[in-house]
């Protein structure tokens, strides 16, 4: 996908232009806001998806801008437990409707790739615990 800059919108008073990382981060955020998200994924790096933190955003998305329309590919880690069609259709719904009031372009596609499942690690009992059992 490009992240070439889009064409710039002229107006009366000057020039508006829209840098496509600017569309990757509100992709982004639109999507960790869908519950059942753990966070974005980089890809597969030895077979393994990366987690990664909300100050990546913009790493688990590709975006390619025309004029007047954007496409979006956004690479997603889901929490277990959830439906991954929901999950996903609610990402779709949530990216598109972002974009579209934030910049005024028309999102034609928001494709998902959910590249992992993440279990929420059990918490296992201190040693410190047993350590006041004993004097």
């Amino acid at each position: 996908m490009s992240t070439l800059p889009s064409d710039i919108e002229r107006t009366e008073i000057g020039e508006i232009q829209i840098a496509p990382e600017v569309i990757e981060v509100i992709a982004g955020l639109a999507t960790v806001e869908v519950s059942g998200v753990a966070g974005m994924s980089g890809g597969f790096a030895g077979g393994i998806a990366e987690l990664l933190g909300r100050k990546n955003l913009s790493k688990g998305v590709k975006v390619e801008v025309g004029q007047r329309e954007a496409a979006v590919d956004v690479s997603v880690i889901v929490e277990y437990g959830f439906r991954l069609p929901e999950v996903a259709s609610e990402i779709q719904r949530n990216v598109k409707r972002s974009i579209e009031n934030m910049t005024g372009l028309n999102v034609v596609e928001v494709n998902v790739h959910i590249h992992d499942v993440h279990f929420k690690t059990t918490e296992r009992v201190d040693d410190v615990e047993f350590s006041h059992r004993v004097k």
